[in-house]
């Protein structure tokens, strides 16, 4: 966990770790906050996270929902282990669609310039991690989520992310 939050640090993101998020195949850890104002007014209106995917099919028929909870939850990037740069863009894949994605190697990974080359031009980020812990950034990610626009997948993730951090509050923060 604590290569993870070196590699979160190196990307500048500053949230809370979310470890072993699995979807579409893949696991990861997600860097998310809490938006707090959006949190208060849930909790006050009973709003809770809602882990349902099926009632999330339902949002796009408007007769069935009249009023539909904010997200409380900010996903600010996705951070993928891989062993080698020949595994990285598999890993972040679909996952560049719902926010920023860097793939975290071991520091005595060889360079290989043809994989580095592809994984920036799919704006995927590499973070290497060295035996101290320290994270070096190589390629920073973009975020190419707005270029896919909002899901109900990705808005299903953001409940998944806001319950995991109200059902576990001691997250690493990674301020």
């Amino acid at each position: 966990m604590q290569q993870l939050q070196h590699a979160a640090r190196a990307l500048g993101w500053d949230g809370r770790l979310v470890p072993d998020v699995e979807v579409l195949g893949t696991r990861f850890t997600a860097v998310a906050r809490i938006r707090q104002d959006v949190h208060q007014w849930r909790r006050h209106h009973g709003w809770e996270p809602e882990l349902n995917p099926a009632w999330f099919k339902a949002w796009s028929e408007p007769e069935h929902h009249d009023q539909l909870p904010v997200a409380a939850v900010d996903l600010i990037g996705i951070l993928v282990p891989v062993a080698k740069p020949s595994r990285a863009l598999r890993a972040c894949g679909t996952l560049l669609t719902l926010a920023p994605c860097a793939v975290v190697l071991p520091g005595q990974h060889r360079y290989d310039a043809l994989s580095m080359l592809e994984l920036d031009y799919y704006g995927a980020g590499v973070v290497t991690t060295g035996p101290d812990d320290s994270g070096k950034l190589v390629i920073p990610p973009e975020n190419r989520a707005a270029e896919f626009g909002s899901s109900m997948f990705g808005r299903w993730l953001l409940e998944v992310l806001y319950s995991r951090l109200l059902d576990h509050p001691q997250l690493t923060e990674n301020a």
